[in-house]
């Protein structure tokens, strides 16, 4: 009997059908190799020279960096913008690009801003922006359980570490209660020491969102960046050990400043 190729076979486990050599396969479908534009590539050479120089250093203005790579200020200024937002150089107004710092590591827990900059050896500071009453909308009485109109404190307030603008923070709270809260706060080194040692209040769980967004001419103003900056975005809503709402509060950080850790176990 002969055999029609392409038909089954008794015993083949491809089934019988013929099969064509991988290497002919691949000559018809592989996708054909991306092209690397320029500022990528430049971007790369960049990385390199970054990782031989100590943080702080500063690097070659637009002019010498594109002569000595033989392209355009356009490709260097387009490779440096990236490496920027990716947090591995940062430019500073009126004095240039320079390498930049690690990134901080912040483990994603029930922590105070202060507590997590000491833990990694930074000198934490606090700066009020603005702190007063505002009536509460529907949304934000849902999330901190009372009813709408209620009175509710926001605190806006600049985080700084060893001196530099790290994030801007937002905090709501129950005004009534936690009445003088607005007093209370300068006197102790956080919100969450202010509300353990002065309310008898400690937080025992919260859920978290992250999310990106970019900085906008006022946040870039506060934190000394470029305008349109990656920024990470988190939204806390803390509750009490009897399960009572706290706080809800979101966190501007910089993206080019910090990375979140969190550990992950299999239930």
């Amino acid at each position: 009997m002969t055999e029609v190729r392409g038909g089954p076979r008794h015993g083949d486990p491809y089934g019988g059908y013929d099969r064509a050599p991988l290497g002919e396969f691949a000559k018809h479908y592989a996708a054909p190799a991306p092209r690397i534009p320029k500022y990528y590539k430049l971007k790369e050479l960049l990385v390199e020279l970054i990782q031989s120089l100590p943080a702080g250093s500063p690097l070659p203005p637009e002019r010498a960096l594109a002569e000595k790579y033989e392209t355009s200020r356009t490709t260097v200024r387009q490779a440096l913008a990236e490496l920027v937002v990716e947090g591995r150089l940062q430019r500073i107004q009126g004095k240039g690009t320079f390498v930049a710092k690690p990134k901080v590591s912040q483990e994603l827990q029930l922590v105070s801003y202060t507590e997590d900059m000491r833990h990694h050896g930074l000198h934490p500071e606090t700066r009020i922006l603005d702190i007063g009453y505002v009536s509460a909308d529907e949304r934000l009485a849902a999330l901190l359980g009372i009813r709408p109109g209620g009175r509710v404190l926001r605190i806006h307030r600049l985080r700084l570490a060893d001196g530099e603008a790290m994030s801007i923070d937002t905090s709501h709270l129950p005004a009534r209660r936690f009445p003088g809260l607005r007093r209370e706060l300068p006197r102790h080194r956080s919100l969450y020491e202010t509300l353990a040692t002065a309310y008898d209040v400690h937080l025992a769980e919260a859920e978290e969102t992250i999310e990106t967004v970019l900085a906008t001419p006022h946040d870039a103003q506060l934190l000394a960046v470029d305008v349109g900056l990656p920024m990470l975005l988190l939204s806390r809503h803390a509750f009490d050990s009897t399960g009572q709402p706290v706080e809800w509060a979101q966190s501007m950080y910089r993206g080019d400043r910090y990375k979140f850790i969190t550990r992950l176990r299999r239930t």
